[in-house]
């Protein structure tokens, strides 16, 4: 685990964190009032499409370990919310190897005591930012045969990377970094489906000092310039399912959603 034990990241309560205000939507104890009020002032559909997000993922994660997937490298991972990807993954592929990324200190919190529980070096954590991508992969290679395919979870992350920061970019360094038969497993809000709510949350993120950039679909879609969409493509996250799964309920979602293989 990267982290300078002689000096611990300091968590600030003063201000919210993306991490934090998601556990809050998803009903989680771990974050603060500053938190809490953030999410309490978005539009009640946030909690939806947060929980929408996470039943994505889990769908997603449980189709690549299905197929062999044994490695997977989670950025922006968050506080963890059993189940996590790692319990969803090693379900199927117990020998499964996850490395989990993220810049909230509380996060790390939760990540040593993870580690505690998974001592067998399977499972570990890195404290950095997706703006450091040199950093993350230099660390997940020390877990991660990085020779082999893995999967790179980027999960409603990037719409807090503005274009400003390259997101694209950021992108196109971490997935460059990875060997022909990885994937990306990717989420990303975006205002084209429903802009009054998007508008409203933009405001109240930016109100606690919080840069919301939600994207169209055809520069979310600019993630996977290269790469092979897996079917049904690019969609929202209530529509994705692999083949073998059964379709989840039909619902509004606000947030694209599309696992793609690197050839």
């Amino acid at each position: 685990m990267t982290t300078d034990p002689s000096r611990p990241p300091v968590i600030d309560t003063s201000r919210a964190h993306p991490a934090r205000v998601y556990d809050w939507l998803l009903g989680g104890k771990d974050n603060y009032p500053v938190d809490e009020a953030v999410g309490e002032k978005l539009p009640p559909e946030a909690r939806t499409g947060a929980r929408q997000n996470r039943a994505f993922m889990h769908r997603a994660a449980a189709h690549l370990a299905a197929c062999g997937v044994d490695q997977f490298l989670d950025i922006g991972a968050g506080i963890p919310t059993e189940p996590n990807l790692h319990q969803i993954v090693q379900r199927t592929v117990p020998a499964a190897r996850v490395v989990y990324a993220d810049n909230d200190p509380i996060v790390l919190r939760h990540a040593e005591a993870l580690l505690v529980s998974h001592p067998d070096g399977a499972t570990d954590y890195v404290h950095a930012d997706v703006r450091e991508p040199e950093a993350i992969v230099r660390h997940a290679g020390q877990v991660l045969d990085l020779g082999r395919p893995v999967a790179l979870s980027l999960i409603a992350l990037l719409h807090f990377v503005p274009d400003e920061q390259d997101a694209h970019g950021i992108v196109r360094e971490l997935v460059g970094a990875l060997a022909p038969g990885s994937h990306l497993v990717l989420t990303h809000a975006t205002a084209d489906l429903f802009p009054d709510l998007a508008e409203q949350a933009v405001t109240q993120y930016a109100r606690a000092g919080i840069h919301l950039a939600f994207r169209s679909r055809a520069e979310v879609a600019r993630f996977f310039d290269g790469l092979e969409l897996l079917p049904p493509g690019l969609v929202t996250t209530t529509e994705w399912h692999a083949p073998d799964q059964q379709p989840p309920a039909p619902d509004d979602s606000g947030i694209y959603a599309a696992v793609a293989r690197i050839p």
